[in-house]
């Protein structure tokens, strides 16, 4: 007997849905993206789900809407850094992805650096210099044991925004001051040679995390910024990467473990530079990853043979696992 259609399946709640998007972070255009996609496929696959453009009457658009659980579509601070699930939390809403600690920890790469370095999975070197901080390149390079080039970063942000390669003296001063028009707290790590790969996982109710086929990044230059995300034909994808098997057994154990140690939950996508010697180097944990029509997660999941749809309601699934870990008082009735 074949496989039933998606949309002969049973519903998995038939809770009011929020896709709540857009938000007011530098990602709002890539959050309105997967938002409006998010919610076509909940729409298609026969969920009552509402678009929510978040602002300041959240509160209010929720109560208005009647909002029994959230799909969170937000990208950059206040959307993926663990202010809008402690919100919800209040609210008593359940919502999809990783929850409070996760959210921050993995949103903040110093924070994400620190735990992982403890739990000995590989990150790159590097150093932190705050807003106002006027120590030298070099002496600052020197104290931290890096040479150039380095990556200099904003400690919290997505989609590459405010980071800069820098490979001379000169260049110095202008990668800070674009750092820290985002956070106080600029990230100075060393520059790791090689290819860009990113492995996807996907939480699961009754088994471990599904993790998805790595893909690997050929973008313009060799630097994977937010006009090579986001800009169709800027980029070429290789799935699955094309790497030993031995490195892709290591990747995916160490894309699972980065997920483990920081507590995530529902879809995560873990960042890695691969060395020239084949040695993996984890850059970062995406807690919410994009799901926009060039996103990397909906590429690995097709790869797995999960098509948007499916994937879509497997993230839904994150918010059920919540609604009946914490039993919330709204569920019953309302989420199935």
């Amino acid at each position: 007997m074949s496989e039933p259609r998606l949309t002969e399946r049973p519903l998995l709640t038939h809770a009011r849905i929020g896709v709540l998007m857009g938000g007011q972070s530098a990602e709002r255009d890539v959050s309105l993206r997967t938002g409006a996609a998010v919610h076509r496929s909940l729409v298609r696959r026969g969920y009552n789900a509402v678009t929510i453009d978040v602002g300041p009457t959240l509160s209010q658009d929720l109560r208005d809407q009647k909002i029994d659980l959230v799909f969170l579509a937000l990208r950059g601070p206040g959307g993926e850094d663990g202010a809008i699930q402690g919100f919800l939390e209040t609210l008593g809403i359940p919502y999809t992805g990783s929850g409070i600690q996760a959210s921050a920890i993995g949103m903040h790469k110093v924070t994400t650096k620190t735990l992982l370095a403890s739990a000995r999975i590989p990150v790159p070197a590097g150093t932190v210099v705050k807003l106002g901080e006027k120590d030298s390149s070099a002496i600052l390079l020197r104290t931290a044991k890096l040479r150039w080039p380095v990556v200099v970063k904003p400690a919290s942000q997505g989609s590459t925004i405010g980071v800069t390669i820098v490979r001379k003296p000169s260049q110095w001063r202008d990668a800070l001051a674009l750092a820290h028009r985002y956070d106080v707290d600029a990230m100075v790590e060393a520059y790791i040679p090689g290819h860009e790969v990113t492995v996807s996982i996907i939480g699961r109710s009754n088994s471990s995390p599904l993790v998805l086929p790595a893909v690997e990044i050929v973008a313009p230059g060799g630097f994977y910024d937010f006009s090579a995300k986001y800009e169709k034909g800027n980029t070429r994808y290789l799935c699955p990467a094309p790497l030993t098997a031995a490195v892709t057994r290591q990747i995916r154990a160490l894309a699972l473990r980065t997920y483990e140690v920081l507590g995530c939950a529902g879809a995560a996508r873990v960042d890695f530079r691969i060395t020239p010697r084949g040695r993996p180097v984890v850059l970062e944990i995406n807690t919410a990853p994009g799901m926009t029509e060039t996103s990397l997660l909906p590429m690995a999941a097709a790869q797995a043979e999960i098509d948007y749809d499916e994937l879509t309601e497997r993230i839904l699934e994150s918010a059920l696992i919540r609604a009946a870990r914490f039993a919330y008082p709204s569920e019953e009735g309302s989420m199935r």
